[in-house]
């Protein structure tokens, strides 16, 4: 239900992003990157838009079932920067999804990804 303000501006309320699952696999960019360059850049090596943009947790639609969000150092704490691929159907699909991911940021930039979960 959209609220008030939403309403009143004529914006369609933005969706919630999907429901975590267990099934993730992680991968670690050891650079240094703020959440919103890592958004950009990860939105722009795979041609898709970030969802949920502006909220707590945007994320990156990988394939119907897949998705990539990107969790930041806490303050305080040093790189490095993780990108959490969820996938509903399953942790092989997350983490087939998180090499392919892998892989076209290798080739795409001079990020050092490595992934957490082989």
């Amino acid at each position: 239900m959209p609220g008030p303000r939403a309403k009143r501006r004529g914006r369609t309320p933005t969706p919630p992003p999907p429901e975590r699952t267990p099934h993730v696999a992680t991968l670690v960019v050891g650079d240094a990157v703020t959440k919103l360059d890592a958004l950009a850049i990860v939105a722009l090596t795979l041609d898709a838009a970030v969802e949920n943009a502006g909220t707590a947790r945007p994320f990156m639609r990988l394939s119907p079932s897949a998705w990539a969000e990107i969790e930041i150092p806490k303050f305080g704490e040093p790189p490095p920067l993780a990108i959490d691929v969820y996938s509903s159907s399953g942790l092989a699909d997350a983490r087939g999804q998180a090499l392919a991911l892998a892989a076209a940021l290798a080739s795409s930039t001079a990020w050092a990804v490595t992934p957490r979960f082989v």
